[in-house]
């Protein structure tokens, strides 16, 4: 059973089905965060919806570079969970399944290209008081229990 994390689905609702990949991404004793400006300012767990045809690595791969401007190496599975929202951006509710990889940043090749985005390095405990996802912070306490290991 996949947890469910954030508010339950609203009856009568329907629910799009959207795949993402998230990563904790640590390099040197700090965690790599983007903040995004909108629709809500919120810093989030680099990461995204996989589009149609490609794999969960590489929708990582995109959209931590969109997002931060990092490339980033050794991708291994954390952990998933569900999320129920509403996605202005796309205009539908969907129920996302939200995959989580631990990598390790590897070089920075440029500023974010996703508009509204800013990549922050801050501490594994500063990014639990930041994350605005109960999911994204589930997954940075699962990574702190396994000893922080990336």
């Amino acid at each position: 059973m996949i947890p469910r994390f954030g508010k339950p689905p609203i009856p009568g609702t329907r629910y799009r089905r959207r795949q993402g990949a998230y990563g904790v991404l640590v390099r040197d004793g700090l965690m790599l965060l983007t903040f995004q400006q909108a629709p809500v300012p919120e810093y989030q767990l680099p990461g995204g919806g996989v589009d149609g045809g490609e794999s969960a690595i590489a929708a990582l791969h995109r959209e931590v570079f969109e997002e931060t401007g990092w490339g980033i190496a050794t991708p291994r599975h954390l952990c998933d969970y569900r999320r129920f929202c509403w996605m202005p951006d796309y205009d539908f509710h969907a129920e996302k399944l939200c995959m989580i990889w631990q990598a390790r940043p590897t070089l920075q090749r440029g500023d974010p290209s996703e508009p509204g985005h800013s990549a922050h390095w801050v501490s594994p405990a500063r990014a639990l008081d930041l994350l605005a996802d109960p999911g994204s912070r589930h997954a940075v306490r699962l990574w702190l229990a396994t000893g922080g290991r990336c």
